[in-house]
């Protein structure tokens, strides 16, 4: 198919999107001490929140691409974004833990759901020689919203109660990501509800059948906690070694910052290097980041990590939409790729969660440190397996 003008458009209100829902769900770094002080919770508590918002948006990924498919990511994105608008809203109306697990742990989650795969999906049927690119460029949306919006928050915070912040933060989302939601469109050679369509590949029956999607799935399943215990505890961790608050939820924003150059400089390189090969090492060095948070005893390598954490981290999420058109084609993509997004969801939900408790009895995150390399090994030698059961038919 021949790429038009308004695959970059698609592209750009993508990136948007994504900024968006990413600044929101990355925000919880900025929150999470004025929930653990609001409520009088632990760190594994107030970690809950935000694992319950990933557990959800990744359980049922599946079926807001499978909507999104039937119903194009138009119609299904804008009400994500307007789920997510009201989960915040509820939020800052909250007066105890449980009702913040409702609405930002449910709510927002179940916003998200409808949102992520469905506008990440919608890239990759505009695009043929470009698409490790124009992936690249719609994913780093997640690095410039984790760069920013927290950051933002935090400054937020310190002027104004949490609650008002939070507030501010549902009416942004409400307004700019319905604005960029109503850009998206389905790609013409994709298929459309009752059309046959013309898109070619798997179907997502097919695609379970395959080795390769299975190698896939279960690389994802084992970096999962790689991925998202520093979204939730880096900060924290900063504030244990004495950095100022600033300093603390800015290191989520330097994640955003080694993101977002590892989304757009990631899709140039796994055009020519090859997009599963290219996985295979970014998986192992999201695991060999953990280092230097280990041997971090001040800001310097903690920003150091934050960088590196980010740019494997960014590098990876962006190549995975990529890698499910690569092999299983165009057909039934936004399902596929929110049924791979499903194995993230139980690393997303513990992880953190596990990582609060494991600091709550020891008093440090050395453990976790240790057992997020031995998982990235597992999850590297997932990837490589993937890379040699098949061939990149699309």
């Amino acid at each position: 198919m021949k790429e038009t003008p308004y695959a970059w458009v698609v592209v750009w209100a993508t990136f948007v999107c994504l900024a968006v829902i990413f600044g929101v769900s990355y925000s919880f770094a900025a929150f999470f001490e004025s929930f653990a002080v609001e409520f009088s919770a632990q760190r594994a508590d107030v970690s809950l929140i935000f694992g319950l918002s990933g557990f959800v948006y990744f359980v049922l990924g599946a079926g807001g691409g499978m909507l999104a498919d039937r119903f194009g990511p138009r119609i299904v994105c804008s009400t994500g974004m307007a789920l997510i608008a009201s989960g915040l809203l509820a939020t800052s109306w909250a007066t105890s833990l449980l009702a913040v697990y409702v609405s930002y742990g449910l709510l927002v989650g179940l916003g998200i759901a409808l949102f992520y795969t469905p506008s990440i999906a919608s890239v990759q049927p505009w695009f043929t020689t470009r698409r490790g690119l124009a992936g690249g460029i719609a994913s780093s949306g997640v690095g410039a919203g984790t760069l920013l919006v927290p950051v933002l928050v935090a400054m937020a915070i310190g002027p104004m109660p949490w609650r008002e912040a939070m507030q501010v933060l549902a009416l942004g989302v409400l307004v700019l990501g319905l604005l960029a939601a109503a850009l998206l469109r389905r790609a013409p050679a994709a298929p459309s509800s009752g059309s046959g369509g013309s898109a070619t590949g798997l179907s997502l029956r097919e695609t379970l059948r395959s080795p390769t999607f299975r190698w896939l799935y279960l690389a994802t399943v084992l970096a999962s906690p790689v991925m998202f215990i520093p979204f939730a505890h880096v900060s924290a961790s900063a504030r244990d070694l004495g950095l100022s608050e600033t300093l603390a939820v800015g290191l989520v924003g330097l994640i955003g910052v080694g993101s977002l150059v590892g989304r757009f400089a990631i899709g140039l390189v796994a055009d020519r290097l090859g997009r599963a090969q290219t996985l295979v090492l970014m998986q192992l060095s999201m695991g060999a980041s953990y280092v230097l948070w280990a041997l971090a005893g001040g800001h310097a390598l903690l920003a150091l990590f934050a960088l590196w954490f980010g740019l494997s981290y960014g590098s990876i999420v962006s190549l995975l939409p990529a890698i499910c058109m690569d092999y299983f084609g165009g057909k039934s993509v936004a399902s596929v790729v929110g049924t791979l997004y499903s194995g993230a969801a139980l690393g997303n939900l513990l992880g953190p969660v596990l990582a609060g408790a494991a600091f709550d009895w020891s008093g440090h995150y050395l453990g976790v440190m240790a057992v997020c390399g031995v998982l990235s090994l597992c999850a590297t030698w997932a990837s490589r397996q993937m890379k040699r059961s098949g061939q990149a038919r699309y």
